[in-house]
């Protein structure tokens, strides 16, 4: 006889304001097992991971959730018998407060709005361990060092005393993870946890929530709609759309033979390459060409030196590169990399050494100046949710551009000009009534990033700056706005600087690429010469986790 499982879900339903979006789904869970939940935004996905703890506002929540791991004691237990067993959706609040974090615990998929800025990292954590475990506070302290050791940050102690804002995207959700593991708990419901990190980090977070979940007999629910991430983590999966499970089986099988056209979607939705050379010509003077560029932040000095001084971090080391007409370089590297601050630099928001040429120009510390330079050379950031203001109409925020570059414009004029580059980036007003007077909030992820692209184009800029455009979206959305941005570059020899950790967003887009690690440029060339035959054993790592 079968061991029964760690979690029953039973015809699970929740609602806002009578609209049901997770509608009447069954799965389980066994004690150590790795179930993934995959589907697009909006299926639902989500939304069932957080009704399990009560962490969903102004829903209503119906069916049951059999939670067979409960180590406290319970003021209100459903069942007679007195065992370790509780309807998570029938628990009151205080009985939630006790299993969340020490039975269940969960990694959020946005650690900078989940980790709280006013406290260090390493604070957060002890809290945990003080309330849950009872450790004292030198305990907790120290045991929260051991456990950021764990998860893979270097300098654990010094990196314990952080702010969430001082780690970078991937040093912070390690400290997410590190503190849902604190209490070891029986499952752990983890949404998203590798979105912000690059492949090489994905790996070595995989492979210690693998052993921690063999080690603990930890199951493990995991969110996300990284397809090859499920492939070498989980068990099993299950495909939600629209609130709905459409088919959920053995891994293995589920991608060899996938029955649900939905499903069958998903797996084709890999990035495809469909670039041009036909801009591309030795004779004409590159976009942008740097020599030696140095990159550096001061940083204090302990002690009694510190006090006169500052030290110095070196953040990109004497990168060389040239980006041509309607041509794509890709940067890649690991968290912590230096692309990011590369970056910045080309948008001159950070002062750099160095030759760093843009449109035939150099930045300088005169803002008119530099106003050719902003018109040129446009960005769009990772996050669009972020990057768009929620204050402003979505003409406001698109043609915001026109009225600093070309003032002379009238506001019917503007107003068709931003009419025109949002239906070129696929927004047209008859898909979307009053387009123009809405608010970014009224968008989904995908839509936004179009809206985020129709402003960069708006002055008709030579070169966009693209920071991981794609990381936050699922795979369909993704595919979309990449196959856009390709069509755009077809068609007005736009040039890209494409900063990345995906490696098959590089193979889509990329004409040239280089490689960062600390700081330094390792390996530089072609797509193909990058890709097809690395040399350096980090690129060939790179590679070898996403072929």
């Amino acid at each position: 006889m079968s061991a029964p499982n760690l979690l029953d879900v039973q015809d699970l339903r929740v609602s806002f304001a009578g609209k049901e979006v997770v509608r009447g789904i069954d799965f389980s869970i066994a004690a150590g097992e790795k179930l993934a939940l995959v589907g697009e935004s909006g299926s639902g996905k989500t939304v069932t991971a957080l009704s399990l703890l009560g962490l969903v506002q102004g829903a209503q929540t119906s069916g049951q959730a059999i939670f067979r791991g409960v180590q406290d004691k319970l003021s209100n237990r459903n069942n007679a018998q007195g065992d370790a067993q509780a309807d998570l959706l029938a628990l009151s609040e205080r009985d939630l407060r006790a299993v969340r974090g020490r039975d269940i615990a969960m990694i959020f998929q946005e650690p900078m709005t989940a980790l709280n800025p006013l406290f260090s990292v390493g604070n957060q954590i002890a809290e945990v361990l003080q309330l849950k475990e009872g450790l004292s506070p030198a305990q907790a302290h120290q045991a929260a060092v051991a456990l950021l050791a764990d998860t893979g940050i270097p300098e654990a102690e010094r990196r314990s005393h952080s702010f969430p804002h001082q780690l970078s995207g991937g040093q912070r959700q390690r400290a997410m993870i590190a503190m849902a593991l604190a209490c070891q708990p029986r499952l752990l419901l983890a949404d998203e946890p590798t979105t912000a990190l690059d492949v090489s980090l994905r790996a070595q977070i995989l492979d210690l929530l693998s052993a921690l979940q063999q080690k603990n007999g930890m199951a493990v629910l995991l969110i996300t709609h990284d397809l090859n991430l499920v492939r070498r983590f989980a068990d099993r999966i299950a495909v939600m759309e629209n609130g709905f499970i459409v088919e959920q089986g053995p891994v293995a099988h589920v991608f060899a033979n996938p029955e649900h056209p939905y499903t069958r979607k998903l797996m084709d939705s890999r990035p495809v390459r469909d670039v041009t050379e036909a801009f591309s010509s030795i004779a004409s003077a590159p976009v942008m060409q740097s020599q030696n560029l140095c990159v550096s932040y001061p940083v204090p000095i302990p002690g009694f030196r510190g006090w006169f001084k500052k030290g110095e971090f070196v953040a990109v080391k004497s990168a060389s590169f040239t980006l041509a007409k309607g041509r794509t370089l890709g940067v890649i590297g690991e968290s912590g990399s230096g692309k990011s601050t590369l970056a910045l630099a080309v948008l001159g928001l950070h002062p750099s050494q160095g030759v760093l040429q843009l449109v035939g120009k150099t930045w300088s510390r005169d803002a008119a100046s530099n106003k050719a330079i902003r018109r040129a050379v446009q960005v769009v950031f990772q996050d669009p949710f972020s990057s768009l203001s929620p204050r402003m109409t979505i003409e406001e925020i698109v043609g915001e551009g026109l009225r600093l570059h070309q003032p002379e414009l009238s506001i019917e004029q503007r107003c068709q000009r931003v009419v025109t580059a949002l239906a070129d980036v696929g927004m047209a007003e008859t898909q979307f009534p009053r387009l123009l007077q809405r608010y970014p909030h009224e968008f989904s992820g995908g839509q936004r990033q179009r809206i985020a692209i129709a402003r960069a184009l708006m002055v008709e800029p030579d070169m966009l700056v693209l920071d991981e455009p794609t990381s936050a979206l699922d795979v369909t959305v993704q595919k979309q706005v990449l196959e856009l941005l390709q069509r755009l570059q077809r068609e007005r020899g736009l040039s890209y600087l494409l900063i990345t950790h995906d490696v098959d967003v590089i193979r889509a887009m990329a004409h040239d690429v280089l490689v960062m690690q600390a700081g330094e440029v390792l390996e530089s060339g072609t797509v193909d010469e990058v890709l097809l035959a690395p040399q350096h054993p980090y690129t060939q790592l790179l590679v070898r986790q996403t072929s």
